[in-house]
């Protein structure tokens, strides 16, 4: 993944990311626990926002 690109994201989502896996098209972000909602937003209004701007779908899951 591009640097820019993982810099749009970690502004758009305002959380930590531990990790970004790219799966074809899709990119599965990994957040600590407790930023999770945050990261998703009040109805997944802030993941889908990225989503639109990224032009990729966005998963958004708890950290190991």
């Amino acid at each position: 993944m591009e640097e820019k690109t993982l810099g749009q994201l970690r502004q758009m989502l305002s959380v930590k990311i531990d990790r970004v896996e790219e799966q074809g098209e899709e990119l599965v972000v990994y957040v600590p626990k407790d930023q999770v909602a945050k990261a998703i937003g009040a109805g997944g209004c802030v993941a889908r926002a990225a989503e639109l701007i990224l032009k990729r779908k966005l998963t958004i899951k708890e950290s190991a």
